[in-house]
């Protein structure tokens, strides 16, 4: 499987050669369109779903693309070498496959990490009928010394040293934790969670109501890229440590890479309003086994270019060739252009992917 017949360039050639791949593989395909927005080439938003094998079985798997927009063309790639490989011809009986494709589509089709509303869509996934949003009492003191003014190196070196002044008075894995858990009162800064549900949120919802009512054990992957040595997967397994989901886990992809594992080597981040637990509480009592799946790219560097994304959402006015050539920058971050990148991330994806379907036929 060649990586340049998976990936693409843009939203709306990732979302055609899904729906393609999914159509020609005899999926049960559906498509919830964005009331709202357009992508920019004024074509629909959606999030498409495709479902494979036996639906009223009570094995089902959910495998997530695009939560952050443009991590979305590595997962789209991966759930669409999935169906070229014939993935979906060679399920074991009693076993169904849910790919929902472009979760954030307005990020996935602007290039941008959030949604329309600049939510990080994986902190926006919080019980709000539990009480209060979570707090981030840190982040209040760094949110103003975090927003870029004008995108030089003069201003990121600035932050930089706002950062190191923070990781001098309470420690590196503080500092990780405070800018990755998520917060919930600045729109305009890193990691906003939102202060109401957002669509993807609701659709999302929708999806699992619609696809996995005979559900009774249901394996999980959301794609992501980001955290982890380049071109190797690196898991955030949110199932209860020590417990048998968190074990079950680890048989599936191997327990020195799930347990224990530290991000970027630090201490894993409270992380708040994730896509994983929010589809926990759609399923309620009934079991979920899996994980948040990235591939590593720029390791700790990835914060300046989260600062860059947030700063190029703030500008309106822009020279059109300066904001090409730093959004090029960006991606290359989040998707690198590297073909071997590619080419390693996609022949993983389907390998874990399989090793998924394989543990849930037999649990």
């Amino acid at each position: 499987m060649e990586y340049y017949d998976c990936f693409a360039a843009s939203y709306a050639n990732a979302r055609a050669k899904f729906l393609k791949a999914a159509t020609a593989a005899k999926g049960d395909v559906r498509s919830y369109i964005h009331p709202a927005k357009k992508a920019p080439d004024g074509g629909p938003l959606a999030i498409d779903v495709a479902c494979f094998g036996d639906r009223k079985a009570p094995r089902q798997a959910l495998f997530v693309s695009g939560t952050h927009g443009q991590e979305g063309f590595s997962g789209s790639a991966v759930q669409i070498g999935w169906l070229k490989q014939g993935g979906a011809e060679r399920l074991p009986d009693g076993v169904g496959v849910v790919l929902v494709h472009g979760l954030n589509p307005y990020g996935f089709a602007h290039f941008t990490r959030t949604t329309e509303n600049n939510v990080d869509l994986n902190r926006n996934f919080v019980d709000r009928d539990a009480g209060t949003t979570p707090d981030n009492s840190h982040y209040e003191t760094l949110h103003d010394g975090l927003l870029i003014r004008d995108w030089t190196d003069a201003e990121n070196a600035r932050v930089n040293g706002v950062l190191e002044g923070f990781a001098k008075a309470h420690g590196q894995d503080t500092l990780f934790d405070t800018l990755a858990r998520g917060q919930y009162r600045h729109q305009d800064g890193l990691m906003f969670g939102g202060k109401d549900r957002e669509w993807s949120n609701r659709t999302l919802e929708t999806i699992v109501q619609e696809t996995l009512p005979a559900a009774e054990r249901v394996a999980f992957i959301d794609w992501h890229t980001g955290i982890g040595e380049y071109g190797k997967p690196f898991f955030l397994c949110f199932n209860e440590a020590d417990g048998p989901l968190f074990a079950r886990a680890c048989d599936w992809w191997g327990k020195e890479n799930v347990d224990g594992v530290r991000p970027h080597g630090m201490a894993r981040p409270n992380y708040t309003g994730l896509v994983f637990h929010g589809v926990q509480r759609f399923l309620g009592n009934r079991p979920m086994c899996g994980a948040v799946i990235e591939f590593g790219t720029r390791g700790v560097n990835m914060r300046r270019v989260l600062r860059l994304d947030q700063w190029l959402r703030r500008q309106h006015g822009l020279d059109p060739d300066t904001r090409a050539t730093l959004q090029a920058d960006m991606m290359d971050a989040f998707c690198p252009f590297d073909g071997q990148w590619r080419q390693d991330t996609l022949d993983t994806g389907l390998e874990l992917t399989d090793q998924a379907i394989a543990g849930l036929a037999t649990w």
